[in-house]
């Protein structure tokens, strides 16, 4: 017990955020969502496309990667966490999901770098990603304790009239937009019945349905009113809020007897079925057929990545070559690290292999921080998009330290802060944005990281995660620049002079990809809702065994790496 105390993470300072920041941060949730909302669908056999642009050509890359997979399932649990979908359709789109996954070709347990969406094909050559199958392994383990969780919980809490809330919100700012209409009745109205079911949720089955009943209906009215244009953001968000209502009617529906006997309030999954019913008996056994059906998609072999004489993981193995890589993660600041800890916790890997991880310090700003490759916000951020951190380690300063260098540096260049890979100013022959990594000197061992300067909103959303209120604030400054469309910010802001054209200062690339999506929207999540994939993490038994490695100190007395011949280059 006394060792359980001494482990548990220090009492984080709150984040202070206004009323309008929050609402702000809600919205761009509720945007966030709707790029797998709009995207992972039965076209995509429920696998979230790689990307959306919206400029050369407005086009769908029919591709997905375990990265992209492992980030839409618990996008999906995120969602429900929100208050966007009911129980029900976060049961019907991670069983759509999982029944695809089980379908795909694997190697060893292992998914393939890529798949045809389409044609469920894996797409050449044939390879895996070290830290691909990492980060599906830790999002399933992730997922596991989320949906163990929901038979303990109300089927209607007042989450749904928050995510209810941030939809209206939305709405409101769109048909705002539309020239000669400022505010039409229906929607006052809706607005009205919405603010008075937020206040004041219903406490029965009864009131819940009435309630429920007369936002659909307003709703509907609301949707008569808008220009029936798929193209109407107005009209698209309002059918959004419909549909939000509608779902949470067929719960109630599906769930609630017309006789309600023996309840008070509002029950659980777990009450109702104690009283008998059937329905709710069967979606606990679907829950729990879910769980294990996320532990077996966890499950893979380890040892043809692992180099036991370095006691280091490979990049990734060529299966069509039966090559492996010969090139390894050997630093702590990696996104790597979560597939190490996972492999570890499964006792795949023996814990040694933490140890191995090159813990190269330098400093930023006075303070120590671990150098990684790139200098990128995903490898400092991304692992902890799940894993706990806890104050006064390596980890937890390496991360403050990392953005407080980022935000130093966009000061530095005159723009918004906030460097990750990311896509760039660059169509290749079929018309699509090239991609690839950008970082901060002075964060990573790469040279020549001054020379490109893109802008990645999502690393400012990562970053939401250890400077709350700085990044929230990047954030609005990138919004208020108009770099925000209809799926919350755009995939990056180009501001390389060799890019540009003539007379421009920066180019907006229009495009969003699944996994920025999908980390922003957990990022938003660990803020908003006070980080529930981490609390999951530590409740999943894999890993609570292995917690005291994400502990471990900042040394007393090092030799620190010096940077100084990149940063007297730099050109500001």
């Amino acid at each position: 017990a006394i060792a359980w105390w001494i482990s548990r993470p220090l009492a984080r300072r709150g984040a202070r955020l206004t009323d309008e920041q929050t609402i702000f941060l809600r919205k761009i949730s509720r945007k966030t969502w709707a790029f797998f909302e709009t995207f992972v669908d039965p076209e995509d056999n429920w696998l979230p496309p790689d990307n959306y642009q919206e400029y050369p050509v407005a086009r769908v890359a029919h591709r997905t990667s375990p990265t992209n997979m492992g980030l839409a399932l618990l996008a999906n649990l995120s969602a429900h966490d929100f208050g966007y979908i009911s129980t029900g359709q976060l049961i019907k789109r991670t069983a759509n999901a999982f029944h695809t996954m089980k379908t795909l070709e694997r190697y060893r347990g292992h998914f393939y770098n890529w798949y045809d969406t389409q044609s469920l094909k894996p797409l050449l050559p044939l390879y895996i990603s070290t830290v691909d199958s990492g980060n599906l392994a830790g999002h399933l383990l992730t997922l596991r304790p989320g949906l163990l969780a929901l038979p303990d919980q109300k089927i209607m809490g007042a989450r749904l009239f928050t995510g209810l809330s941030d939809t209206l919100m939305i709405l409101a700012d769109a048909g705002a937009a539309i020239p000669g209409i400022t505010a039409p009745a229906p929607l006052a109205h809706l607005q009205k019945e919405l603010e008075s079911a937020y206040n004041s949720p219903p406490t029965t089955l009864v009131a819940a349905r009435l309630c429920l009943d007369q936002l659909a209906t307003s709703a509907a009215e609301v949707v008569a009113g808008i220009d029936a244009d798929h193209e109407n953001p107005a009209g698209w968000w309002a059918r959004a809020f419909a549909r939000q209502c509608r779902d949470a009617l067929d719960e109630l529906a599906l769930l609630s007897p017309s006789t309600t006997l023996g309840i008070d309030g509002i029950p659980t999954l777990r009450e109702l079925a104690g009283l008998g019913n059937q329905r709710a008996i069967e979606r606990i056994a679907a829950i729990e057929r879910l769980a294990l059906q996320s532990g077996e998609l966890a499950r893979m072999e380890y040892d043809f990545l692992f180099d036991k004489e370095r006691h280091l993981l490979t990049i990734g193995y060529n299966v069509g070559e039966r090559r492996r890589d010969a090139s390894y993660y050997d630093l702590l600041a990696s996104e790597a690290r979560l597939y190490s800890f996972v492999a570890i916790a499964q006792g795949q890997l023996p814990q040694e292999s933490w140890f191995t991880l090159g813990r190269l310090l330098t400093t930023a700003g006075g303070e120590p921080i671990l150098l990684s490759w790139g200098g990128s916000m995903f490898e400092y951020l991304m692992p902890l998009l799940v894993m706990p951190t806890y104050e006064n380690t390596l980890l937890d300063q390496t991360y403050k330290a990392a953005v407080a260098r980022q935000i130093e540096y966009g000061k530095k260049r005159g723009v918004p802060w906030g460097i990750s890979e990311s896509g760039y100013n660059t169509i290749d022959v079929r018309l699509n944005y090239r991609y690839r990594a950008f970082g901060v000197p002075g964060l990573g061992l790469q040279r020549g990281l001054a020379g490109d300067l893109v802008i990645a909103p999502y690393a400012s959303a990562l970053a939401l995660m250890v400077a709350p209120e700085e990044a929230c604030l990047n954030l609005q400054r990138l919004s208020a620049e108009g770099f925000e469309g209809k799926y919350g910010f755009y995939e990056a802001i180009d501001y390389t002079p060799s890019r540009l054209p003539r007379g421009q200062s920066s180019a907006v690339v229009r495009s969003f990809m699944a996994h920025h999506q999908g980390m922003s929207f957990l990022s938003l999540a660990y803020l908003l809702l006070d980080r529930p994939m981490q609390k999951r993490f530590e409740a999943e038994p894999v890993f609570q065994a292995t917690m005291l490695l994400l502990q471990e100190r900042v040394p007393k007395a090092t030799a620190f790496y010096s940077h100084t011949a990149e940063l007297s280059g730099l050109r500001t």
